[in-house]
């Protein structure tokens, strides 16, 4: 198994796991499937913004599962703050492979100087919720019914990890 840096290469594994969650799940408030041509606007900002697209493959190549942050808020007191998501292709989910992803995750945070990670989580992914309080993310609001999909109401939660970072703050 190896963690990777993703490039617009990784751009068709990556759809096929996105895509598998706006169909298959409430992890993405999403209703209809992503296409490719979508995927070089996604990179496109990552790749802007220095917001990495970290991937895990196996020995065999296959793509396992990404994580990735991106903007929070477009403020500028936001500056310090990015939400994050990581997802699983559905064969490999139970393996652990989200406690590595989020590791590497919070790492290039650290690196980067931000301060504060946000993960918007449905109320209903108890794996995900757990995972995150076993790095230490503090739940910090719940947003009731702010989703609808699959003829249900769905809440938001919010759970937050503030980071040592960076050392010498400054307004932008």
């Amino acid at each position: 198994m190896k963690v990777i840096q993703c490039t617009k290469d990784h751009a068709q594994p990556i759809l096929e796991i996105l895509n598998d969650a706006i169909i298959n799940s409430t992890a993405l408030y999403d209703y209809q499937p992503r296409t490719m041509q979508s995927m070089d606007g996604w990179f496109d900002t990552k790749i802007k913004n220095n917001f990495p697209v970290i991937g895990i493959i196996n020995d065999q190549q296959e793509f396992m599962g990404f994580g990735s942050y991106g903007t929070f808020r477009a403020w500028p007191a936001y500056h310090y703050t990015v939400e994050h998501s990581l997802y699983i292709h559905k064969r490999y989910r139970g393996k652990g492979l989200g406690k590595i992803l989020l590791k590497e995750i919070i790492e290039n945070a650290v690196k980067q100087d931000y301060h504060c990670l946000i993960a918007g989580i449905d109320s209903t992914n108890k794996v995900s919720i757990k995972l995150h309080e076993t790095f230490g993310f503090e739940f910090s609001g719940r947003i009731k019914q702010v989703g609808y999909k699959f003829k249900q109401w769905l809440d938001l939660d919010f759970y937050q990890l503030l980071l040592s970072t960076p050392v010498d703050p400054r307004e932008h």
